[in-house]
């Protein structure tokens, strides 16, 4: 893909839009995705108000936005592996594997953030 030759504003626009569509492709293509934002619509307004303070907001709602970067990465990955071929191979099967690991890391991380900051 050719670069736009865009600066400053013009690219930071353009950067955006690409970004929107990202989030479009991801929310029509990837069910994992849209249940991980449903869960953050949930998540994030109680995190607001159970966190005491800035710090504790932060750390639960960053534990929220966290597993959905993940995701989004996790979804270009296997989405740049299907493109290359869909046939079994075992690089792209660990590339495939390795990200979902990370998907499940940060879904993990959740609820110890969540039981650290609010048991204690």
């Amino acid at each position: 893909m050719a670069k736009s030759g865009l600066r400053g504003i013009p690219r930071l626009t353009q950067a955006f839009v690409c970004s929107v569509q990202g989030l479009q492709s991801a929310w029509r293509n990837e069910e994992a995705f849209r249940l991980e934002v449903l869960a953050a619509l949930l998540l994030i307004p109680a995190a607001l108000w159970l966190g005491e303070g800035g710090v504790e907001r932060v750390l639960l709602v960053g534990s929220v936005v966290l597993v959905l970067i993940v995701e989004l990465l996790n979804s270009a990955v296997e989405a740049v592996v299907d493109r290359i071929g869909m046939e079994h191979n075992e690089l792209s099967g660990r590339a495939k594997d390795i990200g979902s690991a990370a998907v499940l890391i940060s879904l993990l991380l959740v609820p110890v953030v969540w039981a650290l900051v609010l048991l204690s």
